[in-house]
């Protein structure tokens, strides 16, 4: 009997042991553990996807800095009606701010940009660099150098400068194209308000933002990462330090940052900045034409079973479209066999074509379709303002 109840001890002890295990390392497994008020939580396991640095983002900070530098723009203006010139008493305290034509004003300007190659090339946004006198680019090391425009691109709000300094200059490396995913951590790197370089931590909100109204071409990748004045032509970079973006116009009716930033996608820039870097200027095919989405009530009226392809509005005189026989009013469906959604995909569709060849046009007109060729001509570079 002793024998017994000593087997019937060391089993009950046992079977606690079992079951204090359970409840503390397993509650799921017992009976009535949803009424215990325990809630079982899962979790990836370590490895089993993208892991936000230990050390935060200082590596990728400390990586892009030294490439992301500060431009100091100045120009100026003359104002040739300034009705004080004609007083002399005015013109002896002022005199030598003014020439023989009227006031001189000094206009100056705050932005950023991204040394791309370790020969000084920097890429930045055209609204930086317009209309500038002098170029003054500061980087991160102390060190100044005057920039020289190679080219730019107003229509996509690009531009490339040039810096020539003795010893090493820093660069940034590229991402791969069209990496980008929505919900990626990103850093802007920029010298908002001249307070100095300055990092950001965001993710990114969209992609292929258009139809803003801020470029001709827009592609944009979207961003809550803080981005004010002085932040043009930033970087927008990944968790590596790669180069995913330059940052180009925010959102906001009062000038600050509201969570709503704009970056061109380096896909967009790399391809604008190799063609400024050879030929000095950015060449894109032109047809001369001007188009409207084909709305659900336009295609209608047209007695259209579908809303394929864009309505051409206008047709530029003299131009491929006119003299290949276009008219207002044909429904433009595909370029080259290549169907258009909408007038994004136009455009692009035919500013990728090379001036020259000659493209084929299908059209809609009086319901009848039209096959017509055309070829195409050398997009003119538009007359721009400074983007405010």
């Amino acid at each position: 009997m002793r024998k017994f109840w000593l087997l019937f001890a060391q089993a009950t002890t046992i079977g606690l042991a079992a079951l204090f295990i359970i409840h503390t390392l397993k509650p799921g497994l017992l009976p009535n553990a949803a009424r215990s008020g325990v809630v079982t939580l899962y979790e990836n396991a370590p490895d089993s996807g993208s892991k936000i640095p230990a050390a935060g983002f200082s590596a990728a900070a400390k990586k892009v800095m030294p490439a992301v530098v500060n431009i100091f723009t100045s120009s100026t203006i003359k104002n040739p009606n300034n009705p004080f010139m004609e007083d002399p008493r005015f013109r002896f305290f002022f005199g030598d701010q003014f020439d023989e034509e009227g006031a001189v004003q000094k206009s100056s300007g705050l932005g950023s940009g991204v040394i791309v190659s370790h020969d000084g090339y920097i890429l930045t946004n055209h609204h930086v660099i317009e209309a500038a006198d002098q170029i003054e680019v500061a980087l991160a090391d102390g060190r100044k150098a005057k920039g020289r425009i190679i080219g730019s691109d107003p229509e996509t709000d690009l531009a490339v400068i040039k810096i020539d300094l003795p010893g090493t200059i820093p660069s940034i490396t590229f991402a791969h194209a069209d990496q980008a995913q929505v919900g990626d951590i990103v850093l802007a790197i920029g010298n908002p308000f001249d307070v100095g370089q300055t990092v950001t931590m965001g993710i990114i909100s969209a992609l292929k933002r258009n139809h803003l109204g801020l470029n001709t071409f827009e592609n944009f990748i979207q961003t809550d990462a803080a981005i004010n004045p002085g932040n043009s032509g930033g970087a927008l970079v990944d968790v590596n330090g790669n180069l995913i973006g330059i940052n180009s116009a925010i959102y906001s009716p009062s000038g600050g940052s509201l969570g709503i930033g704009f970056a061109i996608p380096i896909s967009t820039a790399k391809k604008i900045m190799e063609q400024i870097i050879q030929n000095g200027s950015v060449t894109r095919g032109w047809i001369g034409v001007a188009v409207q989405e084909l709305t659900p009530e336009l295609a209608e009226s047209f007695k259209l079973g579908d809303t394929q392809g864009v309505l051409i509005s206008e047709v530029v005189r003299s131009s491929p479209a006119d003299q290949a026989g276009i008219k207002a009013g044909d429904i433009l469906i595909t370029v080259d066999n290549k169907p258009l959604t909408d007038s994004n995909a136009m455009l692009e569709t035919i500013s990728g074509l090379p001036p020259g060849k000659v493209a084929v046009l299908k059209l809609l007109r009086n319901q009848r379709e039209v096959v017509v060729q055309v070829k195409v001509g050398k997009r003119p570079r538009p007359k721009s303002k400074p983007q405010e």
